[in-house]
């Protein structure tokens, strides 16, 4: 059982766990999954706690009962449901001494690795305060284009980036279904492939944004990242206990990699905010292992700075890796077909000769 070893946990919830089809508290289940934090949290485990739910409080608050919202009217509801719901986990966990801590994330946090760090930061400041983070996507400042869209990824990215040892995937079903008729569950999955992806039917609740292919997405990003990943049943009374007792679940397994923390942020980016095309020079120095020089690039898409994650595409734009570049847009544009010689001259400056390093750089 995984969960034995575990030190840090972060525990995903969904909405279908917190709340019911009517947008009312489970206050019940609340206070047994409380009660279960407790009692591991006396063992010397640290927790985080990814909680959706923020909307449909706002939904049941204000007697709102649409079920599909325009974003603006969605970003509203979750100002005023993500009050209740810290004040509701507050109080719940005040009961029982245990002080928690509010964080609103959004995507650039954690793409963003300057921010990613002071978040860790914050992060590891709160278990030196013995708090527990209660984590939720920050839907106020979020579009729909630059957001996660759910909390499965949100709570991968927090476990990546706190590395905890597994995350906890708490939803509606027992685990990974081998397939929508054939209720029994895969115990253990090593690689996300086609066949898992078959397995997937893409059912939402009322409430829930997320559905079983976003929870694969998340396996993904664990698995690159050394973290076991849980998908479990939330719905029931004390559901820590009853999965470690049952570990009844499906267990997504981490690759041995030898990825350092660098790397595996950089593999598992939700986006990128620009591309580099290379030629094919540059392609089979990129195959050999080679950092990417201002040479081998044609052509420059986008706008972004130094230190941004990019992707490397070759001529016909397949992917061929993601890397940290050491120049924004503007300068590789300067510089692009030239030798890394002649960077000074035309820059006036050359910090670095790589466009790319590639200690800074995952092949895809």
């Amino acid at each position: 059982m995984y969960l034995n070893n575990a030190k840090v946990i972060v525990i995903k919830i969904g909405s279908s766990n917190l709340v019911d089809s009517k947008g009312t508290l489970k206050e019940k289940w609340l206070k047994s999954f409380v009660k279960d934090i407790k009692k591991f949290k006396k063992n010397g485990k640290k927790f985080v706690i990814v909680s959706s739910g923020a909307i449909a409080l706002g939904q049941s608050y204000l007697k709102v009962k649409k079920k599909r919202l325009k974003v603006e009217m969605s970003q509203a509801l979750a100002s005023i449901g993500q009050i209740h719901l810290t004040d509701i986990y507050r109080k719940m966990f005040e009961k029982n001494k245990i002080k928690v801590g509010q964080i609103l994330i959004s995507p650039d946090d954690t793409e963003q690795r300057r921010r990613a760090i002071n978040i860790k930061r914050t992060f590891e400041n709160l278990f030196k305060l013995d708090a527990i983070p209660i984590v939720n996507e920050n839907d106020t400042t979020a579009t729909s284009e630059i957001k996660y869209g759910d909390n499965d990824r949100l709570a991968a990215r927090v476990a990546q980036i706190i590395s905890a040892n597994v995350l906890i995937n708490f939803s509606d079903v027992d685990g990974l279904y081998e397939s929508p008729n054939n209720k029994k569950i895969i115990k253990e999955v090593k690689s996300i492939n086609e066949k898992i992806y078959s397995f997937v039917e893409n059912k939402k609740n009322s409430y829930g944004s997320g559905g079983m292919s976003t929870k694969l997405e998340a396996a993904k990003i664990c698995i690159n990242s050394g973290c076991y990943m849980a998908i479990a049943n939330g719905r029931l009374s004390s559901p820590l206990s009853k999965l470690v007792k049952t570990n009844n679940c499906t267990w997504f397994l981490p690759k041995v990699s030898s990825l350092d923390a660098r790397k595996k942020w950089i593999v598992s980016s939700i986006g990128s905010f620009g591309k580099v095309f290379i030629d094919n020079g540059a392609s089979k120095a990129l195959e050999n292992g080679k950092s990417l020089l201002p040479a081998g690039i044609i052509k420059v898409e986008g706008e972004f700075l130094k230190g941004d994650n990019i992707l490397i595409v070759d001529e016909k734009d397949r992917q061929l890796a993601r890397g940290l570049t050491s120049f924004s847009a503007e300068e590789i544009n300067k510089i692009k077909g030239l030798k890394s010689d002649q960077i000074e001259n035309i820059l006036g400056y050359s910090s670095k000769s790589e466009i790319v390093h590639r200690d800074d750089m995952v092949k895809l």
